[in-house]
């Protein structure tokens, strides 16, 4: 039996759960535009357990989605995992966030599964899976026109699913594509981060970075 608390941080929705084996029991999240990781993201863990009839002696591992997606974010999420790692001896385990995001997915009558986070003007974070929720193309950057992701709507129909499937909306006029709005959630975390922990796939608390993929650019006001 594991208990896992996972952490997700990745976009503006600042999601804390705890699952049992796999399955959820307890949800607590705010998608807000503002971002309120650094504000809410203790004291959900705190409610999860105290909803949970739980304490921190009862967690197993913490799991943390990894990226791609907001640097701030990412860092506030993966700080607290290694933290929390460090002060209770405890596994550490990361969870791709576009995999996460592709759990949302309802695969029916869907050959492809796209989920995309948006990284600014056109571009776009995403990774490429089959009905079967197996990766077919791994994450990387890229900038969206009318030619993206043809290869995979020509051979069926396609769900793009993210924060920025609504950008592709405006410019992938083919009738294979669909699109659906949703931020990455720990609840879709439980199964993937049992998963791991089944297998012993940890990291190392010590030297785990989130995965940025690209670099950060801190932008600032012209005088």
């Amino acid at each position: 039996m594991a208990i896992i608390l996972n952490l997700e941080t990745a976009t503006t929705n600042c999601s804390v759960s705890i699952a049992k084996d796999g399955e959820l029991i307890v949800l607590k999240e705010d998608n807000t535009p503002g971002y309120s990781h650094a504000e809410q993201l203790h004291i959900f863990i705190e409610e999860a357990l105290v909803e949970a009839s739980l304490t921190f002696k009862d967690i197993d591992a913490i799991a943390v989605s990894k990226g791609p997606g907001s640097y701030t974010g990412l860092r506030i999420g993966v700080s607290a995992a290694k933290g929390l790692c460090y002060a209770l001896d405890l596994p550490l385990i990361s969870v791709p966030t576009l995999e996460s995001l592709a759990c949302q997915a309802d695969r029916t009558e869907i050959e492809y599964i796209i989920p995309l986070l948006d990284a600014r003007r056109m571009e776009v974070y995403s990774a490429v899976f089959d009905h079967k929720g197996t990766e077919i193309r791994a994450t990387k950057a890229e900038i969206i026109n009318e030619e993206s992701f043809s290869e995979y709507s020509a051979k069926g129909k396609v769900l793009l699913i993210g924060d920025g499937a609504e950008k592709c909306k405006e410019i992938l006029k083919h009738s294979n594509f669909n699109f659906l709005a949703a931020s990455p959630s720990a609840s879709e975390m439980s199964r993937l981060s049992n998963k791991k922990f089944k297998a012993n796939d940890f990291e190392d608390v010590a030297y785990f970075e989130p995965y940025y993929l690209k670099d950060f650019i801190l932008q600032t006001k012209k005088s």
